[in-house]
């Protein structure tokens, strides 16, 4: 819900996000399968499931939003990819 809400700027991510988790099934991602709920302290200090991703996972979800503030890291996902491509190819 947070990388939702900085991403899009959207007045309720829960719905972005549950509108793109929908998408994200439809089209088979792999990245719908690993979506953990893990149980996190809510603001009103109940504990709730929560969906969660690893490191990789959040990586694929920027990918997967289409909105202009995503665009940045973007850029900077392709620009590692290609520098790490770089230097595997240099190291052969």
């Amino acid at each position: 819900m947070d990388v939702i809400g900085a991403l899009t700027e959207s007045n309720i991510p829960r719905n972005y996000w549950s509108d793109l988790k929908r998408k994200l099934k439809q089209e088979g991602s792999q990245l719908h399968e690993n979506i953990v709920q893990l149980k996190m302290k809510a603001q009103d200090g109940k504990l709730r499931e929560t969906d969660t991703l690893d490191t990789k996972g959040i990586l694929r979800l920027i990918e997967s939003v289409p909105r202009p503030k995503a665009e940045p890291f973007k850029v900077w996902l392709a620009s590692l990819g290609s520098d790490r491509i770089d230097e595997v190819l240099i190291q052969k």
